[in-house]
This record gives structure tokens, C-alpha cells and sequence, in this order.
């Protein structure tokens, strides 16, 4: 691994994590494996991490685990520092408590930034921090995101968006995007860079890029999975004739009747959701060296090597090439060094 001088004056930022009962797991360590691992690609100890809570002690994820956290109130904070809000299934009911908020609010005027990952934009909207302001949150909690603070302007698209010193991601894996643009700003495109090639993390997923996952991620998510026997067909089968005609077959539906339904139970065409399956397997095929960009459009049925390059650039904002060459570091063996 390379390695990079320590700056002549190094500057030490504090990074708290707000957390609660049920806070998704990976929310809160994806990106605190991010700020450690800058740690050792920079040499020094550039960030240090704080777990916080309205009253400190222990705090039990998403997972059954529980995390040892301090009192939120009592953590040393200043212009140099940064509190990021985490996601979970208990972020609404932490959005209510009174404590939290007003502890929140005392937090963001101490740091010199403020983020959320996921749901945790819920707790800086409940706080007025998110006010007037362009955000994201996971793609299913957009819209109430919107209905219960019409005055965030909501952008369910992006990665994640940063206002003017208010930071927010979309869903779940997306922290850890919003922590490596974090550490870009800090330190730079270079560390950024090598950073994201030890975590085996795309870097230009930036935060004008729509949510990669977002087409699977619809899958299940309304009518009970009626369509989840045909996407798993689908998936298996990327180089059939998958239009609309054929599929409404399939499932025993005419062509009409089947748009509709399928639309209505996931929130996407069916095309778009073909469109998805195909651009999700060729985004694996593209870590494989030994297959060209033509052969990998090919087997995920795109038909064309330009048609997958104008899918990807629609869907991802990245052509297959680019993303390829984000991921050749896989096959470099001094990365695990």
C-alpha cells in the first residue's frame, strides 16, 4: 500500500455518531471503518471516533448487538469536528424524543459539519438542520421525508448531497460513500482515491450519481412479492426476450394487464426493471479482467457494447469502462498488503 506524508501541521477531527436503539448496524460501521482506515493510509491519527446517545451507555443495533456509547451532550466538539447522524428502524421514535433533538441542535452548532446516513436525515430534519435545504434519505423514505418536512427539498436520486455544510445519503451502504467525500474534502482525491481502492469501494460514485441498487431494492416492496418467481427468471435468463409481450406471458397476463399490475406492485416499467437486472449483473462481469466489455454486454443481454455504455451512463452517470478501471485494483495484489 502506498504511503503518504503526515501534514507539517496535522489537524486531528473528532467524528461523532449519533446513535439509538435499533440503528442500523452497517450504518454506523461502514463509515467508522472508513475514517480508521484513513487513519492508516495517512499515517496519523487524523480522525478519531466518538458512538453518542442522549445518555450514553449501552445502545443495541439493528442486529442484537450493543454498542458502548457516551452521553451526546458531553462530547467535546469544535469547528474542526463533524456529527453524523445514523439510520435504523428506531429513527422515528428518536426523531420524537425531545432530548435528542435539543441535544442534536447544541451538537451542530459546536461542529463545523453535520451528516446523516439513511434514515438519520429524519433526525437532523426533526432538529430544523435540514431546513430550506437539498437532501436525501433511502429511496422508500423519500417521499415521507417530504410529507413531514415540506420544507427540505428532497431529492430521492443522488448517492448523497452535501449543502452547505449539511451532509446526507441515501440508503444504507451509500454512509460509506458520504464518508469517503468527507475524507476527500479533508485530505484530497489522492487519499480519497487510495482509500476507496483498500475498501474496494467505487470513488466516483458521486453525489449526483443515482442509487445503484435501486431497481433490486424495489423488488418485494409492495403486493407481497407477486413478481418475485418472475425476476428471479429474469435474472437467469438476461439474454431471452424479455419485453413486455413475453413477460405478460409468462406470467399469464396480457401485455396490458401486466404493465399496469407490475407498475402499481414495484414502482417501476418493467423495462426499467430489465434495465436494472442486466446493468446490476454487468457491473459484477466488469471485475473480471478476462472479459471484454463486449462479451459481458453480450452475456447480460444488452445486445450491444454502445447500448450498455448509454444504460450505465443513464442509470449509474459512469460508462463500463470507468467502472471498470474503479475496480482494477482488485487484481492488484499489494492492495492486501
Amino acid at each position: 500500500m502506498p504511503t503518504f506524508s503526515a501534514k507539517s501541521d496535522p489537524q486531528e477531527r473528532r467524528i461523532a455518531f449519533v446513535v439509538f436503539n435499533g440503528a442500523k448496524m452497517l450504518d454506523i460501521t461502514g463509515p467508522l471503518q472508513v475514517f480508521a482506515d484513513a487513519n492508516r493510509i495517512l499515517g496519523w491519527t487524523a480522525y478519531t471516533t466518538t458512538l453518542a446517545s442522549i445518555f450514553g451507555g449501552p445502545i443495541e443495533t439493528d442486529t442484537g448487538v450493543s454498542l458502548n456509547t457516551r452521553r451526546l451532550a458531553g462530547v467535546g466538539l469544535d469547528d474542526e469536528d463533524t456529527v453524523i447522524a445514523s439510520g435504523g428502524d428506531g429513527v422515528h421514535a428518536a426523531s420524537r424524543e425531545n432530548r435528542m433533538i435539543g441535544a442534536l441542535r447544541i451538537a451542530s452548532g459546536k461542529c463545523g459539519r453535520i451528516g446523516a446516513t439513511c434514515t438519520g436525515a429524519f433526525l437532523l430534519a426533526a432538529a430544523g438542520l435540514l431546513d430550506n435545504r437539498r437532501a436525501v434519505t433511502h429511496w422508500s423514505e423519500c417521499a415521507r421525508l417530504g410529507d413531514e418536512y415540506p420544507k427540505i427539498s428532497v431529492d430521492p436520486d443522488p448517492i448523497f448531497i452535501e449543502d452547505n455544510g449539511v451532509w446526507t445519503s441515501a440508503g444504507v451502504t451509500a454512509g460509506i460513500d458520504l464518508a469517503l467525500a468527507m475524507v476527500e474534502a479533508d485530505h484530497g482525491r489522492d487519499i480519497a482515491l487510495e482509500l476507496s481502492r483498500h475498501l474496494l469501494v467505487l470513488l466516483d460514485r458521486s453525489g449526483g450519481q443515482t442509487q445503484f441498487s435501486h431497481g433490486s431494492s424495489t423488488l418485494s416492496s409492495r403486493g407481497g412479492g407477486r413478481f418475485d418467481a418472475l425476476h428471479l427468471w429474469m435474472k437467469d435468463n438476461l439474454t431471452a426476450d424479455l419485453r413486455v409481450e413475453q413477460l405478460a406471458i409468462r406470467s399469464g397476463m396480457s401485455p396490458r394487464n401486466f404493465a399496469r399490475l407490475y407498475a402499481d406492485e414495484t414502482g417501476e416499467t418493467p423495462a426499467k426493471m430489465v434495465e436494472q437486472f442486466r446493468i446490476d449483473t454487468a457491473r459484477k462481469l466488469l471485475e473480471d479482467p478476462d472479459l471484454s466489455i463486449r462479451q459481458i454486454a453480450q452475456k447480460c443481454g444488452f445486445g450491444s457494447d454502445e447500448r450498455m455504455r448509454r444504460s450505465f451512463v443513464r442509470v449509474l452517470g459512469v460508462s463500463p469502462q470507468a467502472y471498470r478501471q474503479s475496480f482494477a485494483h482488485r487484481l492488484k495484489s499489494d492492495v492486501f498488503a
